[in-house]
C-alpha cells in the first residue's frame, strides 16, 4: 500500500471530505421513500429509471433510485430487479449511520417521530423493535439507536458543547 504524501496538498493541512449522500437498498421504493420523506421531514427530488454502464456495473439489477433531501442531508433510495440475488452474509456491511441532534430535546423529538410513525399503521418495517431508550453518558452525550422500515440501523445523537472535540 502506497503510504506517501499527496503533493498537491499544501503542507500541514489534510484532504476532506463531505458527505454528499447515503444510499439505501431497498425492497419496496415507495414504503422506503414515503417513510423517509415522512420521518426526516423531506422531499424526494428526482427519480431515475435508466443507469449509466457504471452505476449497473457497481449496482446490478438497479430498477430505480430516488433521491429524498432531508435533514441536511441526500438520501439515495434505491431498488434492484426482483431477479437480482444479494450477496452473502458474510460481505461486510455498515453497522449503523450516526445523525446528530442540534439539543437533547430535538433527540427526544426524533424518538417520537419515529414511534408516531410506527404507530400510525402506514409502513411496513422489516424488523419491528422499538427505538432503544435515550441513554447519557458521563460526558452529557445522549443517543438512541432505531431501525429504518429496511431494518437498517441508525443511532441519533446530541453531543453538548461541553463534550464537543471526543
Amino acid at each position: 500500500m502506497d503510504h506517501s504524501v499527496d503533493e498537491t496538498t499544501p503542507p500541514g493541512r489534510t484532504l476532506r471530505a463531505g458527505l454528499h449522500h447515503l444510499a439505501v437498498e431497498t425492497a419496496d421504493l415507495d414504503n422506503c421513500v414515503a417513510w423517509y420523506t415522512d420521518f426526516f421531514g423531506g422531499t424526494a427530488a428526482w427519480t431515475l429509471d435508466t443507469f449509466s454502464d457504471l452505476t449497473r456495473s457497481r449496482l446490478p439489477g438497479i430498477v430505480r433510485l430516488t433521491e429524498v433531501v432531508a435533514a441536511g442531508t441526500r438520501f439515495h433510495l434505491f431498488t434492484r430487479a426482483t431477479a437480482y440475488t444479494r450477496p452473502q452474509p458474510d460481505v461486510l456491511q455498515f453497522q449503523h449511520v450516526c445523525m446528530t441532534a442540534a439539543s437533547a430535546g430535538e433527540l427526544r423529538q426524533w424518538r417520537d417521530r419515529w414511534q408516531r410513525l410506527s404507530a400510525s399503521g402506514r409502513y411496513v418495517f422489516a424488523r419491528t423493535e422499538a427505538p432503544t431508550e435515550i441513554v447519557v453518558d458521563a460526558d452529557g452525550v445522549s443517543s438512541f439507536y432505531a431501525y429504518d422500515v429496511n431494518g437498517l440501523e441508525y443511532e441519533f445523537t446530541h453531543i453538548p458543547a461541553a463534550a464537543q472535540g471526543r
